[in-house]
C-alpha cells in the first residue's frame, strides 16, 4: 500500500510519517494480498484539535474515517482503529453473503479468528422505513434552503443544471458539501 500524507497548518516530520506508515500497515492483515491503493492520510492542527482523515479506495468498496483529539498520535491509534472495525464488519458480511468471484471477498483473508467476535454480536442491516417522494429540479442553493426549513442534515434533489439525482448535506465544521453522480 502506498501512503500520501498530507499535513495542514502541521508539518510532517518524519518520525510522524513512520508512525503513521507502522500504524496503517496493519490493515494489511486483513488482505491475501496487500492493496496497490493509494492511502491518503490528511492530519490538520486547528486550535487544540489534532484531526487525522484517512481514505482508502479499494476495489468496490471506499474506507474512510477520521477522528480527533488533542494530541496526534492518539488522533491516528483512533482512527487506525476505525478503520479496522470497519474492515472486519465489512468481511463479516460478506463472507455471510457470498458474491461474485472477483470482488473484495477475494481480497481479503479468509481467516475466521478476524470476524467471529462479530457474527455472533452484530445483526443484519434492515430497512425499517421507505421514503418515495418527486425529486423537483432546483438549484443547489434552493436544496441547501429546503434542507434548512425541513431541518435535516441532508436533502436528495434533482439538480435543474444537470438533470441529475444530487445530494446536499451539511458539514461537521457547519458547510455544505455536494454529491454528484460520476
Amino acid at each position: 500500500m502506498n501512503y500520501v500524507i498530507r499535513g495542514n497548518n502541521l508539518e510532517v516530520t518524519e518520525a510522524l510519517r513512520n508512525f503513521i506508515e507502522k500504524k496503517i500497515s496493519r490493515l494489511e492483515k486483513y488482505f491475501d494480498t496487500p492493496p496497490s491503493a493509494d492511502a491518503h492520510i490528511a492530519l490538520s492542527v486547528i486550535h487544540d484539535d489534532h484531526k487525522v482523515e484517512v481514505t482508502i479506495p479499494l476495489q468496490g468498496v471506499l474506507v474512510r474515517a477520521e477522528e480527533k483529539s488533542a494530541d496526534m498520535y492518539t488522533s491516528i491509534d483512533l482512527v487506525v482503529e476505525k478503520l479496522e472495525r470497519q474492515i472486519r464488519k465489512y468481511k463479516t458480511r460478506i463472507n455471510r453473503k457470498p458474491r461474485q468471484e472477483g470482488s473484495l471477498r477475494s481480497q481479503l483473508v479468509e481467516n475466521g479468528n478476524t470476524s467471529t467476535a462479530l457474527v455472533d454480536d452484530e445483526e443484519e442491516p434492515v430497512v425499517v422505513r421507505t421514503k418515495r417522494f418527486h425529486l423537483k429540479p432546483m438549484d443547489v442553493e434552493e436544496a441547501i434552503m429546503q434542507m434548512e426549513l425541513l431541518g435535516h442534515h441532508f436533502f436528495v434533489f434533482s439538480n435543474a443544471e444537470t438533470d441529475e439525482v444530487n445530494v446536499v448535506y451539511r458539514r461537521k465544521d457547519g458547510r455544505y458539501g455536494l454529491i454528484e453522480p460520476e
